[in-house]
C-alpha cells in the first residue's frame, strides 16, 4: 500500500519475520546500511546525529547525516535528514529537514513495516518536487531492499538454529559444533 500527498510518502510492508528481526534490520546501523546501500559510523542513539556515505556506485561522493529522534523498541525509530541532498556543491544545512519514521506493528504471520517521510512542504520551492519525487521512488525500492535483507537474514538466523542432533533407535545423540 502507498500514500501520498504533497508533503507525505508513505511504504507498507508486510515482512514475514518476527518485529524483532525487523526491528534489529532497521536500527542496527550496520544492518541499516547494508540494506540502505550506505556505510555509517555510528550507532543510532536518539538525540544524536549517525554520519556516513552512499555506497552506491554513481553516488558514492554523498555523505549521510542522520539526526536520530525517537527509539522506542519494537514499535518506532525515525530521524531527521535533508531529502534527495545529493549536489556536493550545495549546503543543505539551512534547509529544513524531513522527518522519516519506521513503524511496526504485529501481523498475522509477521510484521507490518510503515515507512513514511513528512514535511516536503516546507523545503524551498525550488528542491521541493524534485526531493519528493525521488523520494518516493527511493522509498519504493528501499521498502523492497528491506523485505529481501529480511528475508535473507531470517533463512541464515533458521538455519543455524536447525536441531543438530540425530536420532539413533530412539536414542537422541546432539551434535557438538
Amino acid at each position: 500500500m502507498t500514500a501520498t500527498s504533497t508533503d507525505r510518502i508513505e511504504k507498507q510492508v508486510e515482512l514475514n519475520a518476527p518485529g524483532s528481526r525487523v526491528w534489529r534490520a532497521i536500527t542496527d546501523y550496520k544492518q541499516f546500511g547494508a540494506w540502505f546501500g550506505a556505510t555509517l559510523e555510528s550507532p543510532f542513539v536518539a538525540g544524536q546525529t549517525t554520519v556516513g556515505r552512499i555506497n552506491i556506485p554513481a553516488y558514492e561522493h554523498i555523505p549521510m547525516e542522520l539526526a536520530v529522534e525517537s527509539i522506542e523498541p519494537e514499535t518506532l525509530f525515525s530521524f531527521r535528514w535533508h531529502p534527495y541532498a545529493i549536489d556536493p556543491a550545495v549546503d543543505y544545512s539551512g534547509e529544513p529537514t524531513t522527518l522519516v519514521e519506521f513503524r511496526l506493528s504485529e501481523v498475522a504471520g509477521g510484521t507490518l513495516l510503515t515507512v513514511s517521510e513528512s514535511g516536503f512542504d516546507a523545503l524551498p520551492a525550488g528542491r521541493r518536487d524534485e526531493a519528493f519525487r525521488m523520494d518516493e521512488s527511493g522509498w519504493s525500492s528501499q521498502v523492497r531492499n528491506i523485505e529481501k535483507y529480511v528475508r535473507a537474514h531470517a533463512s541464515r538466523s533458521a538455519a543455524r538454529s536447525v536441531d543438530k542432533s540425530v536420532d539413533l533407535g530412539g536414542r537422541r545423540i546432539i551434535k557438538k559444533k
